[in-house]
């Protein structure tokens, strides 16, 4: 098959509008006791992976604590909990060559659940958690670096972080005395949605096969 040099933007074209879910259409699980306190995000020893666009250590802060504020501020549960996440690492895709180089976006952290009562965490070392931009029609055809500007790239990877955080904190149902079946409940349909977010969405294989028809 050959490529058509009008194919790939013709994809993007159309899905354009694809973007980062938001995570308040999502069926949100119960969080038992769980209120948030203080959400602090740390970045200043982040480590850029080439290759990577540019971000500085403000910027990550921002858009972490936006986004796991945008998840957590809702719960109104009798017990308060700060949500502390340092940056460790990341990746943001660079403009590649369509098809053939593709990077693809990561961010790397370290995550701390602090019991604002017992004025401690709640376990003893950080929760390494690694999450991954995903992908869409667009990306597949020319790669997220072109189909995505930096700022999406960064919000889509937030917004997944905040998933993967509330996932660490629903297999430990007991810090928040949430029934443990319904714990494992939330905990599977939650990992549901990360894999998907951060995976190729249904359809991505057929419009990478129209394009390069």
């Amino acid at each position: 098959m050959r490529l058509s040099r009008f194919a790939p933007l013709a994809v993007v074209a159309f899905v354009a509008a694809c973007a980062a879910g938001d995570p308040l259409e999502e069926d949100l699980p119960d969080m038992g006791d769980f209120r948030l306190a203080h959400n602090i995000v740390v970045a200043d020893n982040a480590q850029q992976v080439p290759p990577s666009r540019n971000a500085e250590p403000e910027e990550w802060v921002e858009i972490l604590e936006a986004e796991i504020d945008r998840r957590f501020r809702g719960y109104e549960g009798d017990r308060l909990y700060h949500i502390g996440v340092a940056v460790d690492g990341y990746a943001l895709a660079p403009p590649g060559i369509p098809i053939v180089l593709q990077p693809r976006s990561v961010l790397i952290l370290s995550v701390n659940i602090w019991d604002d009562e017992l004025g401690r965490k709640l376990h003893d070392e950080p929760e390494r958690i690694m999450v991954f931009e995903g992908a869409s029609p667009e990306t597949m055809i020319v790669g997220s670096g072109i189909a995505r500007s930096r700022d999406e790239q960064m919000q889509i990877l937030a917004r997944n972080a905040a998933r993967r955080i509330q996932l660490f904190m629903l297999d430990n149902p007991e810090w928040f005395n949430i029934d443990p079946d319904a714990a494992e409940n939330a905990a599977s349909a939650v990992e549901a949605a990360a894999e998907a977010a951060e995976s190729a969405p249904e359809g991505a294989d057929e419009a990478l096969e129209e394009a390069t028809e």
